[in-house]
């Protein structure tokens, strides 16, 4: 490989964030943690100086992104609420009332299938392994499959359905001002 292509392509994965600025790897560290973390582990994942990491990891505090933790030494998480609120804005943005309705309905169907085949109100009141056992269409892999896509459709029809709630209040919202 050549040194013009390997400029165009992207970064070797030992170093994923070496071409942005360090506000992005510092983001980029962000949306990969999972736990409290220190600014110091902040700075060694993003390669900045400490200083620099809490400063930035201040600001995305102010914004809501991490959640700052008192200690010695401090430490930052992420605040996964944020982002769902990001998403959903952003669903709410990207698709018309009708759009979410719809796609609100065909996870409703979805989800109620999965009850109906199951004879239960959710995914965690399934006992996987007697279910596996006591069909001969489906194996355990299969039970925890439509378990696992049973419980996203939960949550992606909660989803899309604040997202309509949004979008609807935002346009009644408009048209009573």
């Amino acid at each position: 490989m050549s040194e013009t292509d390997a400029a165009d392509g992207p970064p070797p994965f030992e170093e994923p964030f070496s071409s942005d600025d360090v506000e992005q790897r510092i983001y980029g560290t962000i949306l990969q943690t999972r736990e409290p973390t220190t600014a110091s582990a902040f700075a060694d994942s993003a390669d900045c100086d400490p200083k620099t990491a809490r400063k930035y990891l201040g600001w995305f505090d102010d914004l809501g992104i991490v959640t700052r933790h008192d200690g010695h030494p401090a430490t930052y998480e992420r605040n996964d609420a944020y982002f769902e609120w990001r998403r959903i804005n952003q669903l709410a943005a990207d698709h018309s009332v009708e759009d979410l309705q719809d796609r609100v309905r065909e996870l409703t169907t979805r989800i109620t299938e999965y009850e109906e085949a199951y004879d239960a109100a959710s995914p965690a009141a399934v006992d996987a392994v007697a279910a596996a056992e006591g069909s001969d269409e489906r194996t355990i892999d299969d039970v925890y499959g439509d378990l696992g896509d049973w419980a996203t459709a939960r949550e992606e029809r909660d989803r899309y359905e604040r997202a309509r709630q949004q979008r609807t209040d935002g346009e009644r919202d408009q048209a009573s001002g």
